[in-house]
């Protein structure tokens, strides 16, 4: 089974260059492009691809509102952002409208190619250390977060002991390896704490993971890690 994807981008000689890239490649296909957010959420209902490849900024509809009315919608498809800067504040607000992750326009092809395999997969393309640290740089953005537990807290008490030592780990930046060497389990049963406390939590990946924490007030900007 191929990836289908969908290329969104006001630069027709950008999405031509990806598109050159990813017809190299067996496993993808290019089903449709895009030139702004508007067009990428229509596209993306009437093409139903599995990964959308979307640029932050565009005329008409930015990636961002994109993305939100995509996940919003109910869609199967994961939006992987595109910016031009590692701190664009419009990554921190693109996470939080649903995207599995993002990276640099000027990622090198294997990169980018590792990345929508990753996000096509169910995984986050955004490292976990990375995230850690892009949450941090915009926690302005976060609302203050009261002492008192929210509606979404509540969620938390589904969670057993061992699932909330595996959040508490990803929420620190460790990858699945790195938990299984502090837990001294196998990193596959790692993969399924974290599966099932993606869904007892209603979350998409681990970028929304961490997200979740700082909304939450499990973790605070500039806590020991």
């Amino acid at each position: 089974m191929k990836i289908r994807l969908l290329l969104v981008d006001d630069q027709p000689m950008l999405r031509l260059g990806f598109r050159m890239v990813f017809e190299t490649q067996p496993d993808l296909e290019v089903v449709g492009e895009a030139g702004d957010g508007g067009q990428g959420v229509a596209m993306t209902r009437a093409l139903r691809p599995d990964v959308v490849l979307m640029d932050v900024r565009m005329p008409v509809m930015d990636g961002i509102e994109a993305t939100r009315r995509i996940v919003g919608s109910g869609s199967p498809a994961r939006v992987l952002l595109l910016t031009t800067f590692n701190l664009d504040e419009y990554v921190f607000s693109g996470l939080r409208a649903g995207a599995s992750g993002f990276l640099l326009k000027e990622v090198p092809p294997p990169d980018l190619l590792t990345g929508i395999r990753a996000v096509a997969s169910g995984d986050a393309v955004v490292a976990p250390q990375v995230t850690r640290r892009l949450i941090d740089a915009f926690a302005q953005h976060l609302p203050d977060s009261a002492t008192g537990c929210s509606p979404a807290d509540q969620r938390l008490d589904q969670l057993t002991d061992r699932e909330r030592e595996v959040l508490a780990e990803v929420v620190r930046g460790h990858s699945n390896g790195e938990i299984a060497e502090t837990l001294t389990v196998s990193e596959a049963t790692v993969k399924t704490h974290v599966g099932r406390i993606l869904t007892k939590l209603q979350l998409r990946d681990r970028v929304q993971l961490v997200v979740y924490a700082y909304e939450t007030g499990i973790v605070r900007p500039g806590q020991d890690r």
